[in-house]
């Protein structure tokens, strides 16, 4: 990943603490300090797909403590359109886009579309591993 890209990620999009954007930077600080994958579902409101990752497959994830592995938010499309397009390759939503830091930047990986809990389990697994390999390579 670029060094712009990763100056646009770190860029704060809307102002105060209690914006949606504010989850986005919260998370994207946290992965930064802990090493952990950030893991951001893009979506909107208004996608049925979106609406199943929010309601559904999300809270299951959250009751199995599959998110701790993770540094994760959620950014609304539409409400945080300048942030979700620098996160975002191509238009289909929903989007599960994971930064994984590596020994040379950020490593970007994505789902595209409505996924079980799984999948998504497992897609973030392979992120953590990779991401503890890296941080065991630094020792």
């Amino acid at each position: 990943m670029t060094s712009l890209a990763i100056a646009l990620m770190q860029c704060s999009f809307l102002a105060g603490v209690s914006t949606p954007a504010s989850s986005y930077d919260k998370a994207f600080h946290r992965a930064q300090e802990t090493g952990k994958p950030l893991v951001v579902l893009v979506g909107a409101d208004w996608c049925p797909g979106c609406r199943t990752m929010k309601q559904s497959v999300l809270p299951q994830m959250e009751k199995r403590g599959s998110l701790g592995k993770v540094s994760f938010a959620v950014v609304n499309s539409e409400v945080q359109a300048p942030l979700a397009e620098k996160l975002m390759q191509g238009q289909s939503i929903p989007q599960l886009v994971m930064y994984t830091k590596t020994a040379t930047g950020w490593d970007r990986r994505q789902l595209t579309g409505a996924h079980s809990v799984s999948e998504v389990e497992a897609f973030i697994s392979q992120g953590s591993q990779r991401s503890m390999l890296t941080v065991g390579q630094r020792k």
